[in-house]
């Protein structure tokens, strides 16, 4: 018997999928790629006993095995490929209670497939508030697989689902059950001829070899075979699956007056109808969703200030003691100003990236973020898009790459490709710590009516100010981008709920350490380059300011000025000086200097590189006797070659709009080009985006001087 096996686990979307994943594999978790595609793949281990593991892959939701979308492409593959190394050795089924008639559809087609299923049924409370009463015993009976009720929020049915799991998974022995419907009788002499050519296919998985054989099978040969058969007994997939639908639905309405009693199907849930009524009202709904997004940005201030103060408090006194102790030398400066500094810029913003993603879980797991969907469908509509539009959107206030990769759920082709342009225009978690240290640095902290904050609304204004581009953006894109495709908009609005709080904390935890790790890779070895290119120049430059200033320093009582002129001059003397001197002249209309130009070019690997940029270049340029300064400390103090603040509040405006619009994102770049499968669109969009960037930070400026 086999000690380690492959489960797959599928449902439709919104049926609980996520929360019993999250409640089974807890920590044990990797995300990845699908091998030649770009869709997440989340997988986690499950120890049933000490001999025994399985590794769990969470499928994306589909409501039919048929694939329409490229995520659905994803779970269909991984589900008929026979020889694929991803085969699962069962499939655990997630089932929504509330919604058992749409769910069994999907159901009855995976134990169709004939791989052994274990059936997760969620939503029993909801079932019952809708007056659903549900025959297990015999719905198990009427489908011959196991079924486990469960409620993964309140840890309800998990370890009869983990018995019925091992018994499954162990029973490999046992016979195929009998098939749902009888699909022999699709296409009778098709399917008997495919079984020739594929001899270990049962009769439901050759019929889908008939029908997509060229989009699972590498043999051209094999593939060519098959489509004569079609060709031969003149098979048409679309009779024959509609013809499938309704032997299915024949069956389920069979299944349903056997082992269900239900209620008026037309019945909602009080509080969620009492809810909508209010949230989604045409006036009031725009309102309400404005303030919680207010309430969301204003929390990541709130919530966040003391741990970041703490950790800035932290690191500058590590940083004194470190100066004061390690000898004065190339390796020393290394390990405080390039190591440290570093990893300083990434700890300081751990506690904002998780409080953001804590409250978009809560959106999420509440029921409202699919609201704010339907709410901003009638605006979309106006710009040639629809509310499917949103969800990609909204995932790109959290990383713009995996929010393009989810616009692959519109079906209209248009469409997608505006969604794919518009959507680096949210504001990605990596641009949140270059927003919270500029407007700490120019946004006084003030309060109106004794809660609202000016920072939070000015941190919200920079949302929605990205928003609003992205809209005026989409409708300039719609006049340009011509197209004939017709779109409609199906949302399923979820029950409200209670916050799952585990799964929230476990979110923010691999929030955290994905940007950590990932992200912090990225700034760590920038920062180590930039404190390569600060501290060294071409030729004899760094010697000669070293030579000028040494009589100078010998000679005259005030030292401490003169070694700050000396290392600034240093600085503006080193390969890092010479380039943001380059580029200074193209920057300084805007309210920048030289030290903002390099973070500007080293923040094209990754937005948040910029605190990693400042934090070296500001140690590398300052003395001794302000290491223990925290990162704000020193951009406060920061002054240009007239003597000016270089972070005021015009120039401070500016930078955060143009870390607003413009793409400065390599990944995104990438991840674009191979979503339209082709360069001239991420070009495009690296140009018009920067272009946007550069006008609307020189209006900023000119404004606010």
């Amino acid at each position: 018997m086999k000690s380690y096996y492959n489960i797959a686990l599928v449902g439709n979307p919104n049926c609980g999928k996520s929360s019993l994943f999250n409640e089974l594999t807890g920590l044990r978790q990797k995300v990845g790629n699908f091998p030649g595609v770009t869709v997440d793949k989340k997988t986690g281990t499950l120890a049933l006993s000490s001999d025994m593991k399985v590794e769990i892959t969470d499928l994306p939701g589909t409501y039919s095995i048929y694939p329409r979308r490229a995520d659905e492409w994803v779970a269909y593959r991984v589900l008929l490929d026979q020889k694929s190394i991803q085969k699962p050795d069962m499939v655990l089924l997630v089932i929504d209670a509330s919604n058992l008639r749409r769910n069994l559809l999907f159901c009855s087609q995976i134990i169709d497939l004939k791989i052994p299923v274990v059936v997760a049924m969620t939503m029993n409370d909801l079932a019952k508030e809708k007056g659903i009463k549900i025959d297990v015993p015999g719905l198990e009976r009427e489908l011959g697989v196991p079924i486990v009720p469960v409620n993964p929020r309140k840890q309800k049915g998990i370890s009869d689902l983990k018995k019925a799991i091992e018994r499954t998974v162990s029973q490999t022995h046992v016979p195929s059950r009998a098939s749902f419907i009888y699909n022999s009788m699709l296409a009778p002499e098709a399917i008997a001829s495919m079984k020739m050519e594929m001899p270990d296919l049962h009769d439901y998985t050759a019929l889908h070899y008939l029908i997509h054989a060229p989009d699972l099978l590498e043999d051209s040969s094999l593939v060519s075979r098959i489509q004569n058969i079609g060709e031969q007994y003149r098979f048409n997939a679309t009779k024959t699956q509609a013809e499938e639908i309704m032997q299915r639905y024949a069956r389920i309405r069979h299944v349903m007056q056997q082992t269900v009693v239900e209620s008026d199907p037309l019945k909602k849930s009080l509080i969620t109808e009492k809810l909508d009524n209010i949230l989604l009202h045409k006036k009031y709904g725009y309102i309400i969703m404005l303030f919680v997004l207010f309430l969301l940005f204003q929390s990541v201030f709130w919530l966040s200030q003391y741990p970041m103060d703490a950790i800035e408090w932290l690191f500058g006194k590590m940083t004194g003691a470190l100066s004061s102790q390690l000898p004065n030398n190339k390796i020393s400066d290394l390990i405080i100003n390039g190591l440290f500094a570093g990893l300083s810029g990434i700890l300081v913003f751990v506690p904002q990236i998780m409080i953001l993603f804590a409250m978009i879980g809560l959106l999420e797991d509440s029921g409202y973020m699919a609201r704010i969907s339907f709410l901003t469908d009638r605006v979309m509509r106006k710009v040639g898009l629809n509310g499917k539009s949103v969800m990609p959107m909204i995932s790109g206030f959290a990383c713009a790459v995996p929010a393009i990769m989810s616009a692959r759920s519109i079906e209209n082709r248009k469409e997608r490709l505006i969604t794919i342009l518009i959507t680096p225009f949210m504001s990605c978690s990596a641009r949140l710590p270059v927003f919270t240290i500029l407007i700490a640095l120019v946004i006084p902290q003030r309060y109106y009516f004794g809660f609202i904050g000016l920072q939070g609304l000015v941190m919200m204004f920079l949302y929605l100010f990205g928003l609003l581009v992205a809209i005026a953006s989409a409708w300039v894109l719609k006049m340009l981008i011509k197209s004939k495709e017709r779109s409609f908009f199906i949302l399923e609005l979820p029950t409200y709920r209670s916050p799952r709080w585990k799964n929230i904390a476990l979110t923010m935890l691999e929030k955290a350490k994905i940007f950590v790790f990932d992200a912090g890779k990225i700034i760590m070895i920038i920062s180590l380059v930039l404190w390569g290119l600060s501290s060294y120049g071409p030729g004899d430059s760094m010697d000669r300011v070293r030579e000028k200033y040494q009589t100078k320093v010998d000679s005259n009582a005030n030292q401490s000025q003169l070694i700050q002129q000396e290392q600034s001059e240093l600085l503006e003397n080193s390969y890092a000086g010479r380039i943001g001197k380059f580029i200074e002249p193209a920057i300084s209309p805007l309210g920048y200097d030289w030290k903002i130009g390099i973070a500007l070019v080293t923040s094209f690997a990754a937005r948040e590189v910029f605190v990693g940029t400042m934090a070296t270049l500001y140690s590398v340029g300052e003395t001794d006797e302000d290491n223990d300064a925290t990162l704000r400390e020193k951009m406060a103090a920061a002054k240009n070659a007239k003597g000016e603040k270089v972070y005021q509040i015009a120039s401070g405006i500016s930078l955060m709009i143009f870390y607003l619009l413009a793409m400065q994102c390599m990944s995104t770049l990438a991840v674009v080009k191979r979503e339209t499968k082709s360069w001239k669109w991420p070009l495009i969009q690296l140009l018009y985006m920067s272009g946007l960037a550069y006008l609307f930070s020189f209006i900023a400026f000119r404004l606010l001087s």
